[in-house]
């Protein structure tokens, strides 16, 4: 049974929050709305917090799981003892359930097993026993002819060697030195060093570290390298120091069954504990790096779907190229395509006037009210053509993932008669109107932050990266009449089916009036209302709280605080007359209400709808720079920050090469990681140190 109490010890919390917590998951609850609200309930955890218990019931459930099922397993080969089954029941972590689990498990014939079907476990046992010159009379009886006594007791040590690698004190023994001084050594494969697909590994093809020490963006790098063929990899502790410690262990006294027992003890850690301690702590620091990495971009995801949105504008989009020319797209305020065509004014065809006239005319007819110019070849050049020479602001947009859009199965389910360009420039007019609303329909991995996604664990990235789409789309709302079904699709308590059935009630039955109705549209139960509602808008509702983040729920407390006030509702939601209710009059245990509830209620009051991403502002990049090639050292710029990753951050100042910023040159103290200082989208000035055109690296730092 999952012990809520450790879990509660582990994370800092009261018991009673964990299990409220669970419960609540596991009745079908999401995380943004136990978060938003059920703060009395959980004692106020955030979204992180309430993550975390649900991880750690997970991982303590399949503890539990994995515990039963040893359990069953020893019982059924009917080797379990009393002493055994309290050794499994008190285990509280994994490693420890699995040493003493090892002598059980099925698994192929090992050397110890042949030995054993020869005859050779009660040589084994006698000279292990460790009691004088014993032994030897067993040998003379097992084997009388001379020649045969050394095969004899090489059979006896490798069931001795077993026994050893399978004795959960040694184990946990050599785990802890690993721990503490297992040495990381990387090495070029033999003859590779020279081919050049190895080159980017140089930096370890001589390189050792304590395990311990070895952060995950370089564990990662490595790993890499050595899944490629480049590179390879030993960990271990100094030998010295194990055989040292196995002596201590196995060894009782001395004479000439101690002298077998160490050999098989050597044995023992070049075949069989040395392999397999090396697999558990690379597995170990393998979880770790990902786990880093996973968060890492996870953090990066959401800033970058949390980005503010110019607005529900009429916008032109354009996917700017040389030789192909510009895709040119004008979307209306609810991102629905109206017009496209192609200019082509840069080299070498270098219609630079008709390019314009064209723009221009598509300009006036669809009173278009700002441009976004995709950040990619051409995209400086492109923005440089039309700036000051249109009476709209333009701004250059991240196309990062705009491709896979481009060629996934939504665009082609938008625009089945498009091609890939027009799709692509629709999308980057889209992301300067509502970044987030277009973002939800990329892959977050292929959203261009973060480092080494594709080498850690898929199923723990997308499932976090699921849950960083969820958190980010219900901070924000919805707009209930106007969102896509992938928008709708990460809303609380919706999913596919649901948005489906909501886009379908709309397009049969026109907009939605108030949130009640959505008690109307098929297969949306009580339960999946109480989850969405809160989070779903409707302007101009039949209820004036439909467009705030005040749940239905709570609508009559809100009407009997405008009732105490004697206005209506309506005239409730402003702040001057919200700051005149007495939060503490309201408060109600019985009915679950307490302060927090209160607050983010009074919130919405005084800022109704108020969207959290803040307002647009673009970069004022250098006019004087365009290209790698246009840059010096001691150049003071402006930029964007794109990436963020372990060891810094990439900043975007203007020249199709992002230019990194390492974590020693972001602030003049000292700082352990760069979100200490930087979030994505941040607009930063930054000063190039060195410019590599070969190689395109672009190096800056943020003190001055």
């Amino acid at each position: 049974m999952v012990s809520y109490k450790k879990i509660a010890q582990q994370l800092k919390l009261e018991e009673w929050q964990v299990s409220t917590v669970s419960k609540l998951l596991e009745d079908g609850a999401t995380i943004p709305f136990v978060a938003r609200y059920r703060k009395e309930k959980t004692g106020n955890l955030d979204e992180v917090q309430i993550q975390q218990v649900r991880d750690a019931v997970e991982t303590a459930t399949e503890l539990e799981k994995r515990r039963k099922y040893v359990i069953q397993q020893i019982e059924e080969q009917g080797k379990m003892t009393p002493e055994l089954k309290l050794a499994l029941m008190q285990a509280t972590e994994l490693h420890v359930l699995e040493d003493l689990y090892l002598p059980y498990k099925s698994r192929r014939k090992t050397r110890a097993d042949v030995a054993r079907e020869e005859g050779f476990e009660p040589l084994a046992v006698a000279i292990y026993a460790q009691k004088g010159d014993q032994w030897m009379q067993q040998l003379q009886e097992l084997v009388p002819a001379a020649s045969k006594m050394e095969a004899a007791l090489e059979k006896a040590r490798d069931i001795i060697a077993e026994w050893i690698s399978e004795d959960t004190a040694v184990r946990g023994k050599l785990r802890h030195i690993f721990e503490k001084e297992a040495l990381l050594e990387c090495k070029v494969t033999r003859g590779k060093s020279s081919h050049a697909d190895a080159q980017k590994y140089k930096d370890y093809f001589a390189h050792t570290e304590l395990l311990k020490n070895c952060p995950s963006h370089r564990f990662l790098a490595m790993s890499r390298g050595v899944d490629e063929g480049w590179l390879k990899w030993y960990v271990s502790p100094e030998e010295d120091q194990v055989i040292y410690t196995l002596k201590k262990q196995v060894l009782r006294g001395y004479g000439e069954s101690q002298v077998h027992i160490l050999k098989a003890a050597h044995d023992a850690w070049d075949r069989l504990l040395q392999p397999s301690l090396e697999s558990e702590f690379l597995s170990t620091l393998k979880d770790k790096a990902d786990a880093d990495a996973i968060g890492v971009f996870a953090e990066n995801a959401k800033q970058l779907l949390l980005q503010p949105p110019l607005g529900q504008l009429c916008i032109m989009g354009i996917d700017p190229g040389l030789r192909t020319g510009c895709k040119v797209v004008v979307v209306d305020k609810g991102g629905e395509l109206l017009d496209h065509f192609t200019i082509f004014p840069h080299e070498p065809q270098n219609q630079k006037e008709e390019s314009l006239r064209k723009v221009s005319v598509a300009l006036s007819k669809h009173n278009v009210e700002a441009i976004a110019v995709g950040n990619g070849t051409a995209g400086r050049e492109t923005e440089e053509l039309l700036r000051g020479k249109v009476q709209v602001p333009v701004y250059l947009v991240s196309e990062a993932g705009a491709s896979i859009y481009s060629a996934s199965e939504v665009a082609r389910e938008e625009f089945p008669d498009k091609d890939l360009t027009i799709r692509g420039a629709v999308s980057i007019a889209r992301r300067l109107m509502d970044p987030l609303a277009e973002l939800v329909k990329i892959d977050p991995k292929h959203i261009g932050v973060g480092q080494y996604q594709h080498d850690v664990h898929q199923g723990l990235l997308k499932k976090r990266l699921d849950a960083v789409v969820e958190s980010a789309v219900n901070a924000v709302g919805v707009n209930l009449n106007t969102a896509s079904r992938w928008l709708l699709n990460h809303v609380s308590g919706l999913g596919p089916a649901l948005a489906e059935n909501i886009v379908a009630y709309r397009r049969q039955h026109g907009a939605f009036k108030s949130r009640e109705e959505l008690k109307k549209v098929a297969r949306l139960g009580d339960k999946a209302y109480e989850q969405c509602a809160g989070f779903l808008r409707i302007a101009q509702g039949k209820h004036p709280l439909d467009n705030s983040a005040v749940h239905p729920e709570r609508y009559a407390l809100v009407e009997r605080m405008a009732a105490d006030m004697g206005v209506q509702v309506q005239a409730l939601l402003n702040e001057n007359m919200a700051s005149k209710i007495a939060l503490e009059k309201y408060i109600d245990e019985k009915a679950g209400i307490g302060l927090p509830t209160l607050q983010d209620i009074l919130g919405e009051l005084k800022k109704p709808g108020r969207d959290p991403r803040g307002e647009f502002k673009a970069v004022g990049y250098s006019d004087a720079v365009r290209a790698v090639s246009d840059l010096e050292p001691g150049m003071e710029l402006n930029g964007i920050v794109t990436n963020i990753v372990d060891f810094g951050a990439f900043v975007d100042i203007g020249v199709k090469q992002d230019g990194l910023v390492h974590v020693s040159n972001m602030s003049q103290k000292f700082i352990k990681h760069p979100t200490e200082v930087v979030k994505l989208g941040q607009h930063v000035k930054v000063r190039v140190m060195e410019v590599d055109g070969q190689r395109k690296r672009i190096s800056l730092t943020m003190k001055f």
